[in-house]
């Protein structure tokens, strides 16, 4: 059985390889060239240590290796949506759009015709029920990454692979340091993913601009300060938003009379929410479509955390509306939220907050 095997650098996908051998496999690695490289404001991008790595471990384990662009993908794909949501006021994810249209997309329709599978380095699982593939949640649930996959296909999770998904990071951890990688002791990264080292304000600032705004306090309608541009902040935010006598926190964006509300307090009302309405939900496994027609109990995700929260979701036409069991803050129009059963241990999919 053939496998493509993506690797970045990082820990993570590096320690698949040497877990794909013990498995049995020979896999062919493909290092996938992404994001703003001939962009002159790319400063700092570790891509050449990142290649140097993963040369190595192709070198180590005896593995074939590729380096392939889809840098004109990504532009058109993930930054493009990026900017766009960004200038429409909404919160975009760019990593659950990369999955799903380049790691599973875009490197799928070039190069993935050619293996029976393809693994990463993600902090997911699969299971098979009833010979049906599903995507299961990771061991390691502060790392758990089934939120930025909660957008693939059936047909893309058909092929895939999480060698980590068992594993706890620290296990990661030691995995690398017994097989010698280069890798091992390198931080995670924190940042979006085609951004690398560049700061995601300044990269806004570089191809959205500036959009001066006043920000007003919810209750009051009291004038507190300005803004540079209501996509430089989100739902929920409480710094950087250079008010004194706080916290502050942003619970509303009215994008016809650029302004940002705010509500002051550490726990303010007016920033929690209970029934969220999702668009164009996404089920990963399409015959649990119908089984939402009437509400069904739920765990779900409205951002990347360990910790679920609980509610009902049901089908309303094109949308979905889920209630929280217990209102919950920073709900983010452009956002996705992520569905998984009650028990935790499949992700069902997602839709766009709105």
């Amino acid at each position: 059985m053939t496998i493509a095997a993506l690797v970045s650098g990082g820990v993570d996908s590096s320690v698949t390889i040497p877990l794909l051998k013990e498995m049995g496999f020979n896999p062919h690695i493909f290092y996938i060239q992404i994001g703003l490289k001939d962009d002159p404001a790319w400063v700092n991008c570790p891509a050449e240590e990142d290649e140097e790595i993963v040369s190595y471990i192709a070198a180590k384990y005896g593995c074939k290796l590729e380096l392939v662009s889809l840098q004109e993908e990504y532009w058109e794909r993930v930054i493009a949506y990026t900017i766009s949501n960004v200038k429409s006021g909404q919160t975009p994810n760019p990593d659950i759009m990369c999955n799903k249209m380049i790691k599973f997309g875009a490197f799928e329709e070039k190069y993935g015709h050619d293996f029976d599978l393809i693994s990463t380095g993600h902090y997911a699982t699969t299971l098979t029920i009833e010979g049906e593939k599903y995507l299961g949640t990771a061991k390691d649930s502060f790392k758990d990454q089934t939120y930025f996959l909660g957008q693939i296909s059936q047909q893309q999770l058909s092929k895939l692979i999480f060698p980590i998904g068992n594993l706890l990071k620290s296990e990661v951890r030691q995995k690398a340091i017994l097989e010698k990688l280069p890798s091992a002791y390198r931080k995670d990264s924190q940042g979006i993913c085609f951004l690398g080292k560049i700061n995601y304000s300044d990269f806004i600032r570089r191809y959205v601009g500036e959009n001066p705004g006043e920000i007003r306090e919810l209750e009051t309608g009291k004038l507190l300060g300005r803004h540079h541009g209501l996509w430089f902040h989100t739902i929920g935010q409480r710094k950087g938003l250079g008010l004194a006598q706080g916290p502050w926190f942003v619970v509303k964006k009215d994008i016809e009379e650029n302004i940002i509300w705010v509500s002051n307090g550490y726990d303010p009302i007016s920033q929690y929410k209970e029934v969220i309405t999702l668009d164009d939900f996404h089920f990963i496994n399409t015959h649990a479509d119908r089984d939402y027609i009437h509400p069904r109990q739920v765990k779900f995700k409205i951002r990347h955390q360990p910790e679920f929260n609980n509610g009902q979701l049901k089908k309303d036409g094109n949308k979905s509306i889920l209630t929280a069991d217990k209102a919950i803050s920073g709900v983010a129009p452009g956002q996705f939220g992520v569905i998984y059963t009650p028990d935790a241990a499949i992700c069902l999919g997602s839709g766009v907050i709105s």
